[in-house]
């Protein structure tokens, strides 16, 4: 019998395939293709082997996370049935979003390595995005694993690191990632370390930081008062958790409020909005809802059960996701549009004939708009807050990096999975060309003024990583990877490259431009 694994394994090629088919427009939820063919990466300087590997991962792609825009949806389409303003096309989208609902309830139920079903875990689809973005590691560093032999007992084997942000998706995809990699090499498992987390050095209780769960390092966006305090300024994670709260407070700033309404109130947005629901409604009913005569929110019960029996899910809404106009409607569906695209073994939906290729389009970009300044490099005059807290990250990448130019070759690769709150901010810490450059407050972001997108920044899958070279005479070579692109670092770096236009950076030269300790 084929298990559910080897199934991902042999299926995930056309399921990559199939997603990348697709419109892209589906912002930070377009699932992942790598961007570089392995063949045509720059061949080390001569003399320079492998020696080290070590990754940052968005988990795979996944469902909703919640039961939020999707009842509210559907509760505004019963309305609609309900008062007769459904077109012919409209009247097909609310058995559709019911199978959406109906799959994301279910979703993981069956499969080995979810342990709890339901919103939020990773898809077929994502499943297979870090099992073949593990095989392709491997594929990449030929040397590196195969020197990884576990056939001599009497040697320690080098370790594979493996940290989460600790929630489930994450978690599931560093399960499945690392699966991968002992498929393929079945010696490794002896070589998979969960290390202990990072927790402030004066917590006594650390049952909620299983080893392998880091959310200093991973999870830096949410730090909470009550989990995760950290008073004494001499503690090293102090500048981070600070750096969190700076960040949430940011998050409810009327900076941000006033460009988030700026945003939301462009015509073109409006106009889309429309565009999409009259394909779906009556005027009648548009323009009710435009003039809160019709609203809907996320209120009710539902239950789904697995085709077997054995499993059931009864979800309850908590009324808080609001639809009272014809944008919040368009939103919506815009976003349950994106979701499908991430889950096309489980929904069995076709939402593009919902959402016309050009209003995906300016969906997209809002919600591009949307995330640059929640997330992403955000306001030239605020100094860093929506990517300050991630320092703490790119220090264990030097820190890595520091062990082997050291001669320490106890750890292989450290392998770390989360999620796009935290691949957004260690690229911009970086200064990664294309995916770092702020906008000051008088020149609002746009796609002709700046060049980030999130289905660049970060995809489903999205990935950073960083391999390292060394040669006889014990010198580090960096070469960094994003989304399996060969990449360069920000660019006042260019010094350390070992030669003009090489993706190949010294590391003692780099270390020093990001201002980065390189003592022994």
């Amino acid at each position: 019998m084929i298990s559910n694994c080897t199934k991902v394994i042999l299926l995930s090629a056309l399921a990559i395939n199939t997603a990348s088919a697709q419109p892209a427009y589906y912002g930070t939820k377009t699932p992942y293709q790598p961007q570089q063919a392995i063949s045509s990466y720059e061949a080390a300087p001569r003399g320079y082997q492998p020696v080290y590997t070590q990754m940052l991962a968005r988990h795979g792609s996944r469902g909703l996370t919640g039961m939020k825009v999707d009842l509210a949806l559907y509760n505004l389409w019963k309305l609609a049935e309900k008062e007769q303003a459904l077109t012919p096309l409209g009247a097909k989208l609310g058995p559709d979003i019911q199978r959406i609902m109906q799959a994301n309830a279910l979703l993981g139920y069956g499969v080995a390595g979810i342990s709890k079903p339901g919103y939020g875990n990773e898809t077929q689809l994502g499943i297979a995005e870090h099992t073949q973005l593990a095989q392709r590691l491997r594929q990449r560093l030929p040397m590196l694993f195969q020197s990884l032999d576990c056939a001599t007992p009497d040697k320690a084997p080098r370790q594979i690191i493996v940290v989460t942000s600790g929630k489930d998706r994450a978690v599931d995809s560093g399960y499945f990632f690392t699966q991968s990699l002992i498929a393929q090499q079945a010696c490794l498992a002896s070589s998979v370390t969960y290390p202990a987390s990072l927790a402030p050095r004066a917590e006594l209780d650390h049952r909620s930081r299983p080893a392998g769960t880091d959310r200093f390092l991973l999870y830096f966006h949410k730090l909470s008062q009550k989990q995760d305090q950290v008073s004494d300024p001499a503690d090293p994670l102090f500048p981070t958790f600070q750096a969190s709260q700076s960040y949430q407070a940011y998050l409810d700033s009327d900076d941000l409020r006033q460009v988030e309404a700026t945003i939301l109130a462009q015509p073109r947005l409006a106009a889309a909005a429309q565009r999409v629901l009259k394909r779906l409604f009556k005027p009648a009913f548009i323009a009710g809802l435009n003039q809160n005569r019709f609203r809907a929110t996320n209120e009710g019960t539902v239950t789904y059960t697995s085709a077997d029996g054995k499993f059931v899910s009864t979800l309850t809404g908590d009324g808080n996701e609001v639809i009272a106009s014809a944008l919040d409607a368009a939103l919506a569906l815009y976003d349950l549009y994106a979701a499908s695209a991430d889950m096309p073994d489980e929904a069995h939906t076709n939402f593009s004939q919902y959402m016309p290729t050009g209003q995906a389009a300016v969906f997209a970009s809002v919600q591009d708009a949307l995330s640059f300044y929640s997330k992403g490099p955000g306001f030239a005059e605020a100094n860093g807050v929506t990517w300050r807290m991630a320092q703490t990250l790119l220090d264990d990448f030097f820190d890595e990096a520091k062990l082997i130019a050291a001669g320490n070759y106890a750890h292989a690769a450290k392998l770390r999975f989360a999620h796009a709150e935290t691949i957004i901010p260690l690229a911009s810490l970086l200064g990664v060309p294309g995916m770092a450059t702020p906008q000051p407050k008088n020149l609002a972001y746009d796609y002709s003024n700046n060049l980030w997108r999130g289905e660049q920044v970060a995809p489903m899958a999205a990935n950073i990583q960083w391999d390292l070279y060394k040669n006889d005479a014990g010198k580090i070579l960096v070469r960094m990877l994003y989304n399996e692109k060969e990449t360069g670092f920000k660019p006042s770096c260019d010094k350390a490259r070992v030669a003009k236009g090489s993706y190949f950076y010294d590391y003692q030269l780099l270390a020093d431009c990001y201002q980065q300790s390189i003592a022994k």
